[in-house]
C-alpha cells in the first residue's frame, strides 16, 4: 500500500534564539501551501526585523510531488539555505517554510560556523512547532436524487468519508473527500450504485 499521509506544522512558531560570536539567529516556521504565502511571510519578517543582515530560508510544498527551494540571501553558497532545508527533511515535514533571520555581530563565523548556526536556527524553529500527520485525500462529486439520500449517507458513514460541500434538493450534490488509499474502493462502490453519479474533482 502506498503512503497516503504527510507531516506538516499547524501554525507559525518561533524557536529560541541561537547566538554565536555576537551574531544572533532567529528561526521562524510557517505552514504554507503556495509561493504567495511564502513571499508574504518573508516581506513581513523583513519589515519586523529591518535591522537584521540576512533573511535566509528554505521551504517545501506539496504532498505527492514536492517543490522546494533554499535561499542563502547573500551568505556564502550553501551555508544557509541548504542547512535549513536539511532540517525540513530531517523532521520530514512538508507545506513548511523556515526563515532564519541573522543579526550580524561583527565577527565572521566562517562557512562551518554559518552552516551550524542556520541548521540550529531551523531545528529550534521546528522543535517549537506543532507537527501533525495528515492524510492525502482525493475529492469526488456525487450526484443523485433525493430518494437515494439515506443509502448514500450510510455508505459515506461506513467508509469514513468527509463531506466538504452539500446541496440537498430534489437533485443532491455532495462534494466529498476520501483518503487516497480508500478512494478507488469508494469510487467503485458508488460507480456500481444505480442512480448515483460519481466523478473525481
Amino acid at each position: 500500500m502506498e503512503i497516503d499521509t504527510y507531516k506538516t506544522i499547524t501554525k507559525p512558531a518561533q524557536g529560541e534564539i541561537f547566538k554565536d560570536k555576537n551574531s544572533k539567529f532567529y528561526g521562524f516556521a510557517f505552514p504554507v501551501t503556495n509561493e504567495e504565502q511564502i513571499k508574504q511571510h518573508l516581506d513581513d519578517l523583513k519589515k519586523e526585523h529591518y535591522a537584521a543582515r540576512h533573511w535566509c530560508y528554505a521551504y517545501q510544498i506539496g504532498t505527492e510531488t514536492f517543490q522546494y527551494r533554499a535561499n542563502d540571501d547573500g551568505e556564502p553558497n550553501n551555508s544557509a539555505g541548504m542547512p535549513i532545508y536539511g532540517q525540513i527533511q530531517s523532521f520530514d515535514v512538508t507545506n513548511t517554510l523556515i526563515i532564519v533571520v541573522r543579526y550580524y555581530g561583527g565577527i565572521k563565523l566562517g562557512v562551518g560556523g554559518l552552516i551550524n548556526a542556520y541548521r540550529t536556527g531551523a531545528q529550534l524553529a521546528l522543535e517549537a512547532s506543532e507537527i501533525v500527520e495528515r492524510t492525502i485525500n482525493k475529492k469526488f462529486q456525487l450526484n443523485f436524487e433525493y430518494k437515494n439520500m439515506s443509502k448514500v449517507m450510510r455508505l459515506l458513514k461506513e467508509n469514513d468519508v468527509e463531506i466538504i460541500n452539500q446541496t440537498l434538493e430534489l437533485d443532491c450534490l455532495l462534494e466529498i473527500s476520501v483518503r487516497k488509499n480508500n478512494s478507488l474502493k469508494l469510487f467503485e462502490l458508488f460507480n456500481q450504485f444505480f442512480g448515483v453519479e460519481i466523478k473525481e474533482l
